[in-house]
């Protein structure tokens, strides 16, 4: 949940931007999907000469499993070469002659059986993980292309598959688990480990081509696999899991094992390594980026440089090889319209891809540690042989259950996810498992994908090249330095202006209200085609009602635009020495907005100001003191004729792409609504956008909001799993079947101001009229006291008499609240007519800190919430009548922004409270709040001689004080009023 400062944002959304085509295409151009047919596809290698292909593929009628295949990549024509029975995988050309390999288990008297119990259970409807299985009976055969003269290769007990020619066609290089066998040899611990993880016992082994001479290669623990030999034959390249089965390494070793060399160290899992046909460089698969996000790097044989990605597509690119040429790859990726995996084509950029690894900075260094992608992270191993990466859920129910929540919540706030920042590799590890979880559960998406992108702003950088400021005073120019005397502003728009400056006093345009008169800088000055210099923030001397005023009108992107609009070329903008920060450049902070503000804007130190002033002979100090006591004869604007100023900028406004999960289970018996659930899921990151509530030495730390959201993401994964079961929603009213649709939707962006909510609203996949309701779960994982709140009541007549129903069996002590205000994505929804309804457990202590971990959640509380919720869901999916909206009038004071706020307390308040004043759940750290003396669980009745009952009252109270002014207020503790002395300090 945002904190409630940042709610009232402006939201601005835009086309979807993403360059991760252009990217991709520095290495790949003219890729193309290379087999259609069947259900899926993988390991395409090449004929020695180019004009083959052997790959495996789903399409054999009555086999389920993979089968071995050979593509003419002249004519097209197709044939199978396996024998159709049984499971295959990995084959390969035999250089120099007619024949191919691949594993197979068709010897196996039970693979006919095998096959049978596979359809049936594919008939069944019931879906698990897709996953290798090592097969006991799995061998390496040889024989001709057209299947003939057939001769198992290995025949011992174990898997043995994994194989390929060395470049003489004399030797075969395999993976092996015949070391465990027989398996009666096995210590009992051994044993337990085979039968969880086999492949733990696989190692590299060396024969020649006719099955002799046998010897084995690796045997450190852990999963050693795919291997093959460099194009010189000199040496062998594989993969090696360690002891974990969680993390994998490339690795390269001489023919006889020695001289073992690690190549990567991703702290993820790598594999499926390939040389280049030149030798000097590999491509493998990596999930550094996250859970099933498998993307293609390249590296130097030798592991020097940091490897460099090349595919920047969501899902599966995985098992890539080089035709004999190096002038194509092939690779086996799930970027296809139903999401399986199949084989994909294109040309590869070879000159490219020496340069890009070139140019990449040594492993270890420092370079490379500053480019190294943030937040990789580490993932659940997969086998190779498995095209696409799934959610196992093996063990999890379509019940909704505690234990289940339990693994949900906790696997969103592993610290492994990094805290699900917005356009991060944990958020979109996160966004990927969401999507695993909803496609097994059989739900549907709208169009190809589940996850569906939204651009947002993820911060500006000054391009120092572009940027400049320079001063003329008669013949002399001053040129001054970029961040120590200037600095842009996050929203400047880009060029260059020179002109004369004109001095606007605090540059503010505020219209009359009931209480206090108008304020406008620019009266009797003309500022067309000139350069405006005004003043930060507002008068420092006004009284608090005149200070609350001007405020709200304060912000710099406002005041950009009123010089703007009145004909300015540029803005400077001075902290003034009487200003909190005297003298300080205002920092590049991104304002959330995905649009520039049409003027060139830049922040100034005193130095500057000065220097413009000073041929006028006038002084920053004189002119700000009289502006802030409103004196009528001090100088608010004046012409700087004197002088000149020539400003460049530069900014680049940096874009990030991040996803919503959405989800749908169509509507039936004629309706066209839905009805929409959701949550954000993501969060914080480490903390360092401002919105972290971290305590003294917290600060930088993962922030896992194990309640925020990961609880509210998680009760909607379950009502997914429970109202897609068969049998769909059971309402215990009078209607037996399911009208409208359930759209689940699980937002990214809400903690950076609801993006991703908006996006959704601003490109809705139905008509937004067909949306009857959106029902929230924003922090539900604390339920104390049995008290749960209901917030958005107001918003629909329905809401109370449906709780009440409800309620009866559930037995919550509800809360009720009216105002659908709320900080979180009900906000997207409500002023577009939707009537809304939002779960809320309370805030606390731990309420964005690194300390909102899973074992402080009510598991307990959160299944009996979702079980309440999953009944409340259903009566609004099936009952006839559709919920009413409710129009909520929005008050003055909820209309603040927190550009135009200052003062800062630290003071975290229970939202969920029906006190009347402020209730706090606590005060952050080396606060303000806490220095005075303000507790958890005071209630804010009185605060700068103004009565508080509710939180908009605090935060209009909070807009009108002075930063460093003491400041008197009145708290309710145990009963007891208590007079406390604060001293706000500075929002930056």
């Amino acid at each position: 949940m945002r904190r409630l400062l940042l709610l009232f944002v402006c939201l601005f959304t835009v086309a979807a931007f993403a360059d991760d085509a252009a990217n991709e295409a520095r290495f790949i151009t003219n890729s193309r999907q290379l087999i259609f047919e069947g259900k899926r596809s993988g390991e395409g290698y090449f004929h020695p000469d180019g004009n083959l292909m052997i790959f495996q593929s789903e399409r054999e009628e009555g086999n389920p499993f993979y089968q071995m295949y050979l593509l003419d990549l002249l004519s097209g024509e197709t044939a199978r070469v396996s024998t159709g029975v049984g499971k295959t995988t990995c084959g390969f050309f035999q250089p120099g002659t007619n024949r191919v390999l691949f594993a197979s288990t068709h010897a196996d008297p039970e693979a006919l059986a095998k096959q049978k119990a596979e359809l049936d259970f594919r008939a069944s409807g019931k879906q698990r993980r897709y996953s290798w299985d090592y097969d006991q009976t799995m061998d390496i055969y040889s024989c001709n292309q057209d299947g003939t003269q057939m001769v198992n290769l290995t025949n011992s007990p174990g898997y043995d598959a994994e194989g390929s020619f060395s470049p003489d066609g004399k030797q075969i290089v395999f993976c092996s688990l015949r070391a465990a066998f027989p398996l009666e040899k096995l210590t009992p611990e051994q044993r337990a480990r085979y039968e969880k993880d086999p492949a733990y016992f696989g190692d590299i082994y060396l024969m020649n081509a006719d099955g002799s001479n046998v010897r084995r290669l690796t045997d450190a623990p852990g999963y050693d696999g795919g291997p093959f030999f460099s194009p010189d034959g000199a040496r062998i390249i594989w993969r090696h899991f360690d002891e974990s089965g969680m993390f994998a390494d490339v690795w390269t070793m001489k023919l006889d094992g020695s001289d073992k060399h690690r190549v990567t160290d991703f702290k993820s899992m790598s594999w499926a390594p390939f040389y280049h046909p030149s030798g000097k460089y590999i491509i493998f698969t990596s999930n550094k980026l996250g859970f099933t996000n498998f993307e293609l790097y390249i590296v130097d044989v030798n592991g020097d440089h940091e490897p460099v990605r090349v595919t920047y597509t969501d899902g599966f690119d995985g098992l890539p090889v080089f035709s004999p040429n190096g002038k194509k790859i092939s690779w086996t990726s799930g970027r296809t319209s139903d999401g399986k995996s199949q084989i994909f084509l294109a040309d590869w950029n070879h000159e490219a891809a020496l340069k890009a690894i070139e140019e990449s900075p040594l492993r270890g260094s420092s370079a490379a540690a500053a480019t190294t992608e943030k937040n990789a992270q580490p993932s659940a191993p997969a086998k190779e042989a498995a095209a696409t990466v799934q959610v196992d859920m093996k063990e999890l129910s379509p019940e909704i259950r505690a234990e289940d929540l339990k693994y949900e919540d906790s696997w969103l706030a592993d610290p492994a996810r990094e805290g699900r920042e917005t356009g991060t590799p944990g958020a979109r590890a996160s966004a990927d498992f969401l999507t695993g979880y909803f496609r097994n559960l059989g739900l549907k998406p709208f169009g190809d994908d589940f996850r569906e992108p939204f651009e947002f702003n993820s911060g500006a950088r000054v391009e120092a090249s572009k940027t400049s400021l320079s001063i003329t005073e008669g013949k002399d120019t001053a040129t001054y330095a970029l961040e120590k005397d200037f600095r842009p502003l996050a929203f400047s728009e880009n060029g260059s202006v020179d002109g004369e400056i004109v001095f606007a006093g605090y540059g503010l345009s505020v219209p009359e209200d009931a209480k206090n008169s108008r304020y406008n800088s620019y009266d009797n000055l003309d500022v067309k085609d000139k350069i405006v210099l005004f003043f930060r923030y507002v008068p420092e001397g006004v009284e608090a009602p005149r200070r609350a005023q001007l405020n709200r009108y304060s912000g710099l992107r406002y005041k950009a635009m009123m010089a703007r609009e009145r004909g300015a070329k540029a803005v400077l903008v001075v902290t003034g020495p009487n200003s909190p920060g005297a003298g300080e450049l205002v920092p590049l902070t991104d304002d959330g907005s995905h649009t520039g503000s049409g003027i060139l804007a830049a922040s100034i130190s005193s130095k500057v100001a000065d220097a413009l002033l000073a041929p006028s002979g006038k002084s920053l100090k004189d002119l700000q003191t009289g502006l802030d006591t409103e004196n009528p004869h001090a100088e608010g604007s004046l012409v700087l004729p004197k002088v000149r100023v020539s400003l460049s900028i530069g900014v680049e406004h940096l874009k990030g792409t991040d996803r919503n999960v959405v989800a749908c289970l169509p509507p039936t018996g004629g309706s066209d609504e839905y009805i929409v659930v959701g949550a954000h899921y993501d969060h914080l990151g480490h903390g360092g956008k401002g919105s972290s509530m971290a305590h003294a030495g917290e600060e930088g730390k993962v922030h896992p909001g194990a309640d925020d959201n990961a609880s509210g993401t998680a009760v909607v994964m379950e009502l997914a799993a429970s109202l897609a079961a068969p049998g769909g929603p059971k309402p215990s009213s009078d209607a037996t079947k399911r009208r409208r649709g359930v759209i689940f939707a699980l937002w990214s962006g809400e903690e950076i101001g609801l993006i991703g909510s908006a996006a959704f609203i601003q490109h809705p996949p139905v008509p937004l009229d067909k949306i009857a309701a959106y029902v929230n779960f924003d922090m539900v994982g604390r339920l104390r006291d049995n008290k749960l709140t209901m917030q958005g009541v107001g918003s629909s007549r329905i809401w109370r008499k449906e709780l009440e129903k409800r309620n009866v069996a559930a037995g919550f002590s509800l809360v009720l609240q009216d105002d659908p205000y709320l900080p979180t994505d009900t906000t997207s929804f409500y002023p577009k007519h939707v009537p809304v309804l939002n779960f809320f457990t309370g805030a606390h202590e731990d309420y964005h800190r690194p300390t909102d971990t899973p074992d402080k959640l009510n598991i307990e509380g959160m299944e009996r919430i979702a079980k309440f919720a999953r009944q409340i869901v259903s009566d609004l999916a099936t009952v006839p009548e559709r919920p009413d909206y409710a129009h909520v009038q929005r008050s003055e004071q909820q209309s603040g922004s927190r550009d135009s706020l200052r003062a800062y307390l630290g003071t975290i308040p229970d939202y969920a409270s029906e006190v009347k004043g402020v209730k706090l759940s606590g005060v952050r750290g080396d606060s303000p709040a806490e220095k005075g003396g303000i507790q958890g669980g005071d209630i804010i009745v009185e605060f700068a001689g103004q009565k508080i009952a509710n939180i908009y009252d605090y935060t209009y109270a909070l807009d009108a004080v002075k930063i460093g002014t003491p400041v008197k207020m009145i708290v309710e503790r145990n009963g007891q009023r208590v007079e406390l002395t604060v001293t706000p300090g500075s929002r930056k």
